[in-house]
């Protein structure tokens, strides 16, 4: 056993990342075709298969571990995915920087994905490391999760949080690597925040790992499908500021008060439900202003 899983386990999950990464590649997205016409279309369907994917593998989990790991596995995969929308608007502000085009784009947000999982496993490996050694720590990511909840709800914005150096990013003449290397800065940047966050629903390094890989493999996808819609989310820092509150409490607080994963799956839902609402209510409000008259 390795981590919490036989490495058999291990290896087999990885064979699937990578084959799920040439596919990414292959996309018809990544270029000029007719297929590439509608590539909004094609990100939404990826996106869709992805998350499929993700659940198949947490019925596997439960086959294989129990329902109790498949539910932290599912509350890891939601709150991974909820947490880097952050990272589509960084993505955003990043590729207006440096105005590079939609299909090169598709290949710097493909290399991003690939050292990101890199870069998760190496953060995970001590983070858990550092719980498992030394459970005071567990009060430090709390706190800290809840000054980003703080921090976030404060800016104002999702696009607030984005450090002022990505702001004054100078285009790229050619060259794709420092985009790349913003892309990989910016998501160990946010991975800070979102890592504590799930370890605080898993201590097990394989859930925690693969659900939040899981998530990131559809990071680029869902970054071309809701590339139109970012600027609609009004509400979406306020829900984001909750969920990590949430989730600091919930790791404050877990010496005393265990919260069951069920409850928890139900209220990051909750939290999430109501921010993608009320943006809704708020866009509507905008396009109507007489309606409010």
């Amino acid at each position: 056993m390795i981590g919490g899983a036989s490495w058999t386990w291990w290896v087999g999950y990885h064979v699937v990342v990578v084959l799920l990464l040439a596919v990414d590649a292959l996309l018809p997205g990544h270029s000029r075709s007719k297929a590439a016409r509608h590539p909004q279309r094609i990100a939404w369907i990826w996106t869709g298969l992805l998350a499929a994917a993700a659940l198949t593998f947490a019925a596997w989990i439960a086959h294989e571990q129990g329902r109790e790991n498949a539910l932290q596995f599912i509350a890891g995969y939601a709150v991974e995915t909820s947490l880097s929308v952050d990272n589509l608007f960084v993505f955003l502000v990043i590729f207006q920087g440096f105005r590079i085009s939609e299909q090169r784009q598709h290949r710097a947000l493909l290399w991003g994905v690939g050292g990101a999982v890199v870069l998760r496993g190496l953060f995970i490996a001590v983070g858990v490391g550092l719980l498992h050694r030394f459970e005071w720590i567990t009060y430090i990511f709390g706190a800290f999760l809840l000054y980003a909840a703080w921090r976030l709800v404060r800016g104002g914005s999702a696009k607030a949080a984005i450090p002022e150096w990505i702001r004054r990013l100078q285009p790229a003449k050619g060259s794709l690597l420092p985009v790349i290397l913003a892309v990989e800065a910016t998501d160990v940047l946010f991975a800070v925040d979102s890592i504590p966050a799930v370890l605080a629903i898993s201590k097990d390094p394989f859930i925690v790992y693969t659900s939040n890989i899981a998530a990131i493999l559809g990071l680029r996808s869902l970054y071309f499908a809701l590339a139109g819609l970012l600027d609609r989310l009004h509400y979406l820092h306020y829900g984001l500021g909750a969920l990590l509150g949430f989730i600091a409490l919930k790791m404050l607080a877990s010496r005393w008060v265990e919260v069951p994963v069920t409850w928890s799956l139900a209220i990051i839902g909750a939290i999430l439900a109501l921010c993608a609402v009320f943006s809704m209510i708020a866009e509507k409000g905008r396009k109507n202003p007489s309606a409010q008259a």
